[in-house]
């Protein structure tokens, strides 16, 4: 096997972390804001990659996908304007059409369960993005599977600060971002924030002389306010909107970034959110109410031939788009104990909550070839009650039980006479032991995720592939966190072997036709035999007083085995879909001067498949980003360059298909969605 000089280089590097220009005897504490109990991530029994502001900032990051690549173990799937489709530990979704479409990685942001929506993964005014690997089923029920991502911001707190960031690049880019707050008196203090991100893209559309149907049009907001209402009791108020207008015009019959659509696809979103948190403490502990209700309007489409009119036999020209009103309201209680209500000799910590969440998602599907719209109405709710204790077992060994019951349902009809309904009530948690030696954390988990049924809704799917089955998973985990070596070298490691049942997969259903030949119809089957295990390792070490270094590897080994699919095929072995065997990331800043900074970080995804149902492969890639960064005390200007040697790859492909008539569609062809090129500019940053 040839041997891969990029790969071997950051396979040794990645120990290797750390947060540059920093003391390494006052570190910064990172708080986890997901847990119940807001736990260092350094007391969190779980495999988790905390990013805070400066890191993401030190990324150019306009949006979610351009910071997973530092989590080991973290892929996405584009088929949009953006990589909004996540896979945790190869688990996760990688696009959706007509299909109702149940998610296996959770994504919040705040307060917000925007969980399916990914276009809300716009950063801005960012405190910290949160990742979690491997199923949180006590925290986040259904749809946390393999993992969960949250999106924290600034809050409005007595010491925030405000900043103004403006950025100009390559291909007509820019973005204007912006943050304030102040108290309103002593007990009401405000903040609001904004941003506008703008750029033509990198598809030159040739048949339309344009450079821009491929571009990039994200505005949002938010405003937040903060109320003591008296000593005890705190309420959060929170408004986000959001206005996306992206261009799709991403595919083309050569693999190129040259497009002769003649209906250039979209991709927008419309989102208005409104949450209301009120937290108060008693001396038994902190209650806490969440209220939320978010509506988004969705369009996406797409030139389906990729040409225009006359390119193809017979002027064929199609266009396929989907158009979506969703509406959500969740609700919860929880209660957590204090130290004067903790149970067995005082040695237990609990939390009781309860949980709600309420979908509405209409459907309006256009289809050139159609003879009319498809319409569909789906309504899923989940149900849920919870409970977490957290017992002193002795001075340094703490054990950890989560458990939640949640059902589970939906209701489903459309223009073609389908109604369906399903119940299922669904049981996860876990449990974990926890083990401090000196100044590191030991310790070993076992959980449990789910995520809920399904429906296949094309019309001539046999009755009983209609519905495809919950899938749970059960995970055993272990891992260590702390100092190693040297104090100035702090590591986070993981083993994990998760073990999927009824595996969700992507498959065919097979109906024979009138003339005795069989078609072939996409749907979602269950499968039982995914095996999902590997390794993680996250470090930081400041190698100097001016010098640190960051980086995370990941190996995951994820495969289905034994499996027949509905062709009657006898799959032996097959590697999941969106897995790369290896991941990994390093990250280094050189303090050339006390204000001047050097910045240069590599990206390595292994090759991996794009569908469990077809063998189009994405090879392997490493990417470079280098900064150089003047700070003074309010200021800063960084000059960047991202993917600094052009690096071609991609982050969708599809097969087993031809879309060209210029071999009267003989061949089944690869096509590929192509990342971005060489992106360079220059971010100047005020704050004040």
């Amino acid at each position: 096997m040839k041997k891969n000089p990029v790969l071997i280089a950051l396979l040794s590097c990645a120990p290797f972390t750390a947060i540059a220009n920093s003391d390494p005897n006052n570190v910064e504490t990172i708080v986890v804001t997901s847990d119940f109990r807001q736990a260092t991530l350094d007391q969190l029994s779980a495999s988790a990659t905390i990013m805070d502001a400066q890191r993401v900032q030190s990324r150019q990051a306009e949006y979610l996908d351009d910071v997973l690549n530092v989590a080991p173990n973290v892929n996405f799937a584009a088929g949009a304007s953006r990589g909004r489709f996540v896979q945790i530990r190869g688990i996760g979704e990688r696009s959706q059409f007509s299909e109702p479409l149940n998610p296996s990685v959770s994504f919040l942001v705040d307060d917000f369960d925007f969980s399916g929506l990914g276009a809300t993964g716009v950063l801005f005014d960012t405190r910290q993005v949160e990742v979690f690997r491997g199923p949180q089923s006590t925290l986040f029920g259904t749809g946390a599977l393999a993992g969960a991502i949250k999106i924290v911001s600034a809050q409005p707190t007595e010491d925030q600060t405000s900043h103004l960031q403006l950025r100009a690049g390559n291909n007509n880019s820019y973005r204007i971002e912006g943050a304030t707050g102040s108290a309103l008196s002593d007990t009401v203090r405000y903040r609001v924030s904004g941003v506008h991100n703008r750029s033509d893209g990198f598809v030159e559309n040739r048949f339309l002389n344009s450079d821009d149907t491929n571009n990039i049009d994200e505005t949002a907001s938010r405003l937040a306010l903060q109320w003591d209402l008296d000593r005890n009791s705190i309420l959060d108020l929170n408004y986000r909107w959001y206005d996306i207008d992206n261009g799709y015009d991403a595919f083309s019959l050569d693999n190129n970034r040259q497009s002769v659509a003649d209906e250039p696809g979209y991709d927008t979103q419309q989102t208005h959110g409104l949450s209301a948190k009120l937290t108060r403490n008693f001396n038994a502990g902190q209650l806490t109410m969440l209220l939320t209700h978010a509506s988004h309007n969705l369009a996406y489409g797409y030139d389906e031939d990729w040409t225009y009119p006359e390119f193809h036999p017979g002027t064929y020209r199609s266009f396929d788009a989907y158009f979506r009103q969703i509406d959500t309201q969740t609700a919860e209680l929880r209660f957590t104990s204090s130290a004067t209500t903790r149970l067995f000799n005082d040695s237990t910590s609990w939390t009781l909550g309860a949980h709600f969440k309420g979908t509405e998602e209409a459907l309006r599907r256009q289809y050139t070839y159609a003879g009319s719209d498809f319409l569909s109405e789906y309504t899923p709710t989940t149900t849920a009650v919870y409970g977490e204790t957290q017992s002193q077992l002795l001075a340094d060994l703490v054990l950890i039980f989560g458990v939640r019951l949640e059902n589970y349902e939906f209701d489903y009809a459309d223009s073609q006479g389908l109604q369906q309904n399903h119940d299922t009530d669904m049981v996860g948690g876990k449990l974990a032991l926890q083990y401090t030696a000196g100044d590191k954390l030991w310790y070993g988990s076992v959980s449990r995720g789910f995520k809920g049924a399904g429906i296949n809704p094309a019309q001539r799917v046999s009755e009983d592939k209609r519905i495809f089955d919950e899938e749970y998973s059960w995970n055993y985990e272990v891992g260590v966190k702390g100092p190693f070596i040297v104090p100035q070298l702090t590591v986070r490691a993981a083993l994990f072997y998760m073990r999927r049942d009824n595996t969700q997969v992507n498959d065919f259903d097979v109906v024979i036709r009138a003339d005795s030949t069989p078609d072939f119809i996409d749907i979602i089957d269950n499968a039982d035999l995914g095996t999902n295990q590997g390794a993680e390792l996250e470090a930081s070490w400041q190698v100097t007083s001016n010098w640190a270094l960051q980086g995370s590897l990941g190996y995951l080994d994820a495969r289905f085995e034994q499996y027949t699919n509905a062709k009657g095929e006898f799959v032996e072995e097959q590697r999941q879909a969106q897995a790369p065997r290896w991941t990994a990331n390093l990250f280094s800043e050189l303090w050339l001067t006390s204000v001047l900074s050097w910045r240069v970080e590599t990206d390595f995804k292994d090759r991996y498949r794009f569908s469990d149902g077809h063998d189009v492969m994405s090879p392997s890639a490493t990417v470079f980003n280098t900064q150089l960064h003047y700070e003074q005390e309010r200021w800063s200007t960084t000059v960047w360059v991202n993917n600094l040697f052009d690096k071609t790859y991609y982050v969708r492909g599809f097969g087993g298909f031809s879309n060209d008539p210029r071999d009267n569609y003989a061949f089944d062809e690869p096509y590929y969605q192509l990342a971005d090129g060489r992106q360079f500019g220059v971010t100047f940053n005020y704050q004040f």
